[in-house]
């Protein structure tokens, strides 16, 4: 066929589409991927130099004419053009473009060649969906510790993309989940901290090699497994009351809501569960109760309550110290909530002036009970009133002592607190009365036993008044005591440590 013939008639085009795809058939034809809304260009065999009259097909059912170098016959579609100047350049490619194209060159002789187009679309719009999890307002996903997650990733693509799944812990490498043509979902059955991380979905189209994928951070959550503890607690910055709530064990941090029982008014939020309240705010027996809210529930959250108490003060009011003995005050606290803080105070004067330990006072403290021991006693230094104070920040509270401090030389322990009188025993109170019955003889009968006898037992009641603090008894017969203490002191066995 010379260079400048015309286009085979329709019914010529039918033979050729016969053959053509006996060819295709063979595999004897080339194949170009080009992309959606890409161009491409078709080359009319691998062949340099002079070329012919160059006339392009799309073989479907039946081949259909595209464009020519003849430039009498106008292409099929604006789509198509020729450069170079025997190849076929289609832009803007869509999926129907895709099929088998046949080139006819007429030089000397006529030749076919025949090209396999391919076209692929995407992948566009990932969509990744992660379920059952919540939000964070960031876009962050969590979820609860030993919930069941559903993964799944689609695409827009052509053909049907490989889907692949991707996951990264913290401060690790990434290890895949598997890859498949058709599913692209999984689940993860129980959520545990270690697959706390970043997950991504990874979609290729294997016929352009063009890929995307989108990474979704998932985090795992998990509430304190016991219940949230409250105290409260003098503030170490000043004198008020702090109130402390705690809720460990979960992940992230709780949130923490204090109010005001009963009424609910609200005292202070925050993460950190720490709220101070200055005295105005206080009261006896007031209730405050905290709240603790965890992202992943429990959905009421849980709770703890703190009652405040100020301080009751137990205390002996008198207390009596030999000259030269020791002697403990004790001061017992009860009802303070926080605990109170306990000051030893000497003096009505300067009742501010808190007693420090030293060499002559000792100072210890058990819980709420405190003991002030005075060695050594003076009755110029020490006798007089001392001061127990119990404070904390709901109230104060006073209690005075009275120490009295007396010169004898009656035995007594260690702490002159405990003052005992030792006495005969029976034995020894019948060898004395024998030796005084005898005494009596000799001297005739100048005296009688009964006086002396309610001497002897009179003395041993005022020493027993004095020592039980009684000072109405211990007064009637203080200044008798002293005029026949020489004289009663021999019915004072001083041998043993029996107090009566």
């Amino acid at each position: 066929m010379a260079a400048g013939a015309r286009a085979p008639e329709p019914r010529v085009l039918v033979c050729l589409g016969a053959l053509l795809a006996g060819w295709v058939a063979a595999g004897l034809e080339a194949i170009v991927i080009g992309e959606v809304h890409e161009n491409v260009t078709l080359y009319c065999g691998n062949i340099s130099g002079p070329r012919g009259l160059v006339t392009w097909y799309r073989n479907s059912s039946e081949p259909a004419f595209l464009l020519s170098s003849n430039s009498s016959l106008p292409p099929a579609s604006p789509r198509f053009s020729l450069v170079n100047p025997s190849s076929l350049h289609i832009e803007a490619l869509s999926l129907q473009d895709e099929g088998n194209y046949t080139c006819q060159e007429i030089l000397n002789v006529t030749r076919w060649f025949h090209v396999w187009l391919q076209v692929a679309s995407g992948p566009y719009q990932i969509e990744v969906n992660i379920s059952a999890t919540g939000r964070l307002p960031n876009g962050t996903l969590y979820a609860a510790r030993g919930s069941q997650v559903d993964f799944s990733c689609s695409s827009s693509s052509w053909p049907p993309p490989m889907v692949e799944w991707w996951f990264q812990a913290w401060n690790s490498s990434g290890e895949p989940f598997g890859n498949n043509l058709t599913v692209s979902s999984f689940t993860l059955l129980l959520m545990s901290p270690s697959l706390q991380g970043n997950y991504t979905c990874l979609a290729m189209n294997m016929l352009s090699g063009r890929h995307q994928e989108v990474t979704t951070e998932l985090l795992v959550y998990s509430p304190p497994p016991a219940a949230p503890q409250c105290w409260a607690e003098m503030s170490s910055e000043s004198f008020m009351l702090q109130l402390t709530c705690r809720w460990d064990g979960g992940y992230p941090d709780a949130n923490f809501l204090w109010t005001e029982e009963p009424g609910g008014v609200i005292m202070g939020k925050s993460k950190l569960g720490v709220e101070t309240l200055n005295q105005s705010q206080l009261s006896d027996g007031k209730k405050f109760k905290c709240v603790g809210s965890h992202i992943v529930g429990p959905e009421s959250g849980a709770s703890c309550v703190v009652q405040i108490g100020g301080p009751s003060l137990l205390s002996e009011p008198l207390k009596t110290c030999f000259v030269g003995g020791n002697v403990t005050l004790t001061c017992q606290v009860s009802g303070a909530y926080p605990p109170a803080k306990i000051l030893w105070l000497r003096n009505l004067t300067q009742p501010e002036v808190v007693i420090q330990p030293d060499s002559h006072y000792l100072i210890t403290q058990n819980g709420q009970s405190s003991a002030l021991t005075i060695r050594n006693c003076s009755q110029d230094l020490d006798e007089g009133y001392y001061v127990c104070r119990a404070e904390n920040p709901v109230r104060v509270r006073e209690v005075d002592i009275w120490l009295s401090v007396k010169v004898g030389n009656t035995f007594r322990r260690q702490d002159m607190g405990d003052v005992m009188v030792l006495v005969d025993s029976e034995e020894e109170e019948e060898e004395e009365e024998e030796e005084d019955a005898a005494e009596e003889e000799e001297e005739g009968s100048e005296r009688e036993e009964l006086p002396k006898e309610r001497a002897k037992h009179n003395h041993i009641h005022r020493v027993t008044a004095l020592v039980n603090g009684n000072i109405e008894q211990m007064g009637n017969g203080f200044q008798d005591l002293q005029d026949d203490s020489s004289d009663q002191q021999s019915d004072v066995v001083q041998e043993e440590d029996r107090p009566v």
